[in-house]
């Protein structure tokens, strides 16, 4: 006998759906993900985008920028806050309330949590424990430009949905290694990693 498979499970395994990660309360004004976009587990580093862009591409440069104007070589203003609008990747890939976090959130864990840099399941990164014992584990991800991945394992780099004032090149980001972690900002045709929050 001929064993049918239905056609809902070949589309399925061709186009893998998105896994969500859980909402970790961390004793903050928003939950934070267990893991990045595009990963299945907190050490796995996941996708990388570029601010406002919702795909993963191979070229992470000023001119495969979507929101690039070449004629006027400048970056068009797609708003101050895309955090929970189309050009938030979170939402877009993830659904529900999860979205960016805003640069006051991200200062928020910043300034709130122990940083702790740790090697989990053999994989670099900062162990962010909140005001009420909870934690989420940021893996060192590194950061995409041009057709090449840079610092994975030894630098993270995520992005927030704020832009960088003054001017439009920029995006507000956090970035760690082992010795530091600052508030940051980073060009917004990089492609760092992201991780979602939500209510």
């Amino acid at each position: 006998s001929v064993t049918r498979i239905p056609l809902s499970a070949i589309d399925h395994a061709a186009t893998p759906q998105p896994v969500v990660g859980e909402a970790v309360d961390l004793g903050l004004s928003v939950k934070w993900a267990s893991h990045n976009v595009g990963a299945a587990s907190p050490e796995q580093y996941g996708e990388y985008y570029a601010w406002g862009e919702t795909k993963e591409k191979a070229d992470y440069s000023t001119y495969t920028y979507a929101h690039y104007n070449s004629d006027e070589n400048s970056y068009i203003h797609i708003g101050d806050e895309i955090s929970g609008t189309p050009y938030d990747v979170a939402r877009v890939k993830w659904g529900g309330a999860w979205r960016m976090p805003t640069v006051d959130e991200m200062e928020e864990l910043f300034n709130k949590c122990t940083w702790e840099w740790t090697t989990y399941k053999g994989v670099n990164g900062q162990l962010v424990t909140g005001p009420n014992g909870n934690s989420i584990f940021l893996p060192a991800a590194g950061f995409r430009w041009g057709e090449k991945l840079f610092y994975a394992g030894s630098i993270g780099n995520y992005l927030s949905g704020t832009l960088y004032t003054p001017g439009d090149d920029n995006a507000c980001s956090i970035s760690f290694n082992s010795g530091f972690k600052t508030r940051n900002y980073s060009a917004r045709n990089y492609g760092p990693a992201i991780r979602p929050v939500t209510e």
